[in-house]
């Protein structure tokens, strides 16, 4: 076994190699940019040396840096997590090159395995099912489009260096291949310096189940049984379990065998997963769509349920162990469910939800415990999350001896999950694991998708707005000798007549501001949230982080951290950043009348396209501005048919959160003809195309 390894990685795979390496006895090396110079990969690894500045490119990418850090540190091998430089042949190669050990497969296997057409032939040449689609390497557009018109509508176009899901678009229409053809190659470039793309026939209704294989130096390979990955939001992972309750024996074994086949054919060694695309109608037509060179970020739930430490394993046959157990010995035990935290919010609006990437300081932080709970965070009170990496920050898995106890055991969990200071996806996980279909195991990679409207609370509970304005109605302080002036109190207390309400005008990004009105002290008061009838309340702040609100009868606890004059409250996996309703922002935003004419930045990010100029006329949803952050590029398209009347910005430009970026004056003045550009539009997140296209080659 090696005595130093490099983790040329960050996050929560960082710290999760590094625990592993601990229990081996191994010493770590982390590697950092300055925007993670605090993180906590940083502060557990046994070394951590700075390698660049925040973009990834002269960071996490640089691969002169991070030899040079392995050098430094006297490290004997380098691990790559997921992510990054996981799946690049050309830093696998440079490590070894170095006189180091890349804690992956060969180089020229995932040079093999990373291009998806290269891939599709060799796997069907050991006998192993693929889906049909185009065949050959740098197709040009008229060809693509041509295999697209043959294998017929709907057809998946798909980066053929790519993977996770990054750049995948879903074409029904062949009168959009051009176009769609067009931004397929522009995401692939940018995403993976390569626009070549392949074409294949997309299934109806299916479901997303991937093999693990693990495979040694010495001609071993054994399976560890599947894992379904069918809850995806636009070809993104959010939830994976193991086993697919969609699988029986026969089924299993026969994939298992042929993703085994899989990586014979192309050399493989170390962890890696072949992914099958299965119709959810018949298991038994599976086809192979790829194979992740590399650990999966889902990896837990296989360690849950078969005991075997997928790392230690990466590690060990690095170093020239041979596997000491045959395929016979594996053994599946129980159901474990696993679910992906990340820095983003959701907004519903007109029927659809906009997943938008959030950034912010970690105020307040509570991972979940008990039986059968895991968490892999690379959180920590104190955490700054930008909009520089991917958006993943933790991953919350359960085990049960069986799937309905596993999904109780998870939903639970995220409930006791808090991170306040950041927007995050824990309460859209907690519905989506309640929706009738999961229960059942009845999933399909569409489900998310068509549903996503129903697991997003449209309004937020009046019981957020009432906390945060009895909080402001309790900062009054006594002063040094314990008296407290009752005229600085504001309970709306008047001489000689009945208590005034006062009254608190508040705001929760994304939604319209909320006039709350308070009458007396926060341990008794009145509360009226908007024209609700008012309401008894009582709010204790224990001072641990903690507030108790008395509401309508009923008591609830918040998870509380104050930021200036906001306020974050965490309930049941959910977070709310209230705040004072500024109404010049609001007069910016646009308003009545005009609100549906202005498009503003749906979260902060970087311009990376501008498509329009002032004076052009636009159709209704034609692109103005692409905003980039968290590398997912996110589509500011016209509300309305109208003409450019101002465009503030510039490719290369840095925007906050709700900035104006342009406006459009629509055809009709009073938007009569046209819902969109009328008075009762909803608010930003109207603005963002639900198209957003993801760039980074993460998994």
């Amino acid at each position: 076994m090696f005595d130093t390894v490099l983790i040329a990685n960050r996050g929560e795979i960082a710290v999760r190699v590094i625990r592993t390496l601990r229990e081996l006895g191994v010493r770590s090396v982390a590697v950092y940019s300055d925007a993670d110079a605090d993180a906590r990969h940083v502060r557990e690894a046994d070394e951590a040396v700075r390698i660049g500045p925040p973009p990834a490119a002269e960071s996490y990418l640089h691969v002169p840096a991070i030899l040079d850090a392995a050098a430094r540190t006297g490290a004997q091998a380098v691990h790559p997590g997921y992510g990054f430089l996981a799946e690049n042949a050309a830093f696998a190669r440079a490590v070894t090159d170095a006189g180091l050990v890349f804690v992956g497969p060969p180089a020229e296997a995932i040079e093999l395995m990373g291009d998806k057409i290269r891939a599709k032939e060799t796997v069907a040449a050991a006998g192993v099912p693929v889906v049909p689609g185009s065949s050959g390497s740098g197709l040009d557009d008229d060809a693509l489009a041509e295999s697209a018109r043959r294998i017929g509508m709907p057809v998946l176009l798909k980066p053929s260096a790519g993977g996770g899901g990054k750049g995948m678009r879903l074409v029904h229409d062949e009168a959009r291949l051009a176009e769609e053809i067009a931004a397929a190659r522009r995401t692939a470039r940018g995403a993976f310096g390569d626009d070549t793309l392949l074409v294949e026939r997309w299934i109806e209704g299916p479901r997303h189940i991937e093999i693990q294989v693990l495979a040694d130096g010495h001609g071993n390979v054994v399976h560890l049984g599947e894992r379904e990955c069918s809850l995806q939001r636009r070809h993104q992972k959010i939830i994976e379990e193991a086993p697919s309750p969609l699988l029986d024996e026969a089924t299993r074994a026969a994939m298992g065998r042929a993703a085994a086949d899989a990586a014979r054919s192309c050399g493989y060694r170390g962890a890696g997963t072949v992914e099958f695309i299965v119709p959810g109608g018949d298991p038994g037509a599976y086809c192979f769509m790829e194979m992740n060179t590399r650990l999966q970020v889902e990896h837990p739930v296989t360690e849950l349920i078969t005991g075997v430490d997928l790392v230690e394993w990466q590690l060990r046959v690095a170093a020239g162990e041979e596997l000491p157990f045959a395929q016979a010995d594996i053994r599946l035990d129980g159901h474990a469910v696993e679910a992906r935290i990340c820095a983003e919010t959701a907004r519903a609006t007109g029927g659809q939800v906009d997943f938008l990437p959030s950034a912010g300081t970690v105020h307040l932080l509570a991972e979940p415990q008990g039986t059968g709970v895991r968490v892999d965070s690379g959180l920590a009170t104190g955490t700054r999350v930008g909009t520089t990496y991917d958006p993943m920050l933790a991953k919350v898995i359960a085990h049960g001896p069986d799937r309905p106890t596993a999904l109780r055991r998870l939903r639970a969990a995220l409930a006791g999950t808090t991170v306040l200071g950041v927007d995050t996806n824990t309460a859209f996980l907690r519905a989506l694991l309640a929706h009738p279909a999961v229960a059942a195991g009845d999933l399909d990679t569409g489900l998310v998708d068509r549903d996503a409207a129903s697991l997003v609370p449209a309004e937020v509970p009046d019981e957020v707005y009432a906390a945060v304005a009895l909080l402001r109605t309790r900062d009054a302080e006594p002063d040094a000798d314990g008296w407290t002036d009752p005229f600085s109190v504001p309970s709306g207390w008047r001489l000689g007549d009945e208590p005034a309400w006062t009254v608190h005008r508040l705001r929760v990004p994304g939604h319209d501001p909320v006039a709350v009105h308070v009458r007396g002290l926060p341990a008794d008061a009145e509360v009226r949230v908007g024209d609700a009838d008012p309401v008894p309340a009582r709010l204790l702040a224990t001072g641990d982080g903690t507030v108790h609100l008395r509401w309508h009868g009923t008591a609830a606890a918040f998870a509380h951290a104050p930021d200036g004059p906001h306020h974050w409250l965490g309930r049941d996996g959910a977070g709310w950043w209230v705040q004072d309703h500024d109404p010049v922002a609001a007069m910016l935003r646009g308003g009545a009348g005009t609100h549906g004419d202005t498009l503003t930045a749906p979260m902060p990010g970087t311009v990376s396209v501008v498509k329009a100029t002032v004076g052009d006329r636009v159709a209704a949803g034609q692109t103005l501005v692409v905003v980039e952050a968290m590398k997912m590029e996110h589509v500011i398209a016209a509300p309305h048919a109208g003409t450019v009347i101002a465009l503030d910005v510039t490719a290369g430009s840095t925007v906050a959160m709700d900035q104006v970026l342009a406006v459009v004056e629509p055809d009709e003045p009073d938007g009569a003809d046209d819902p969109a550009g009328s008075a009762g539009s909803a608010g930003t997140a109207g603005r963002t195309a639900p198209d957003a296209r993801d760039k980074e080659a993460t998994p």
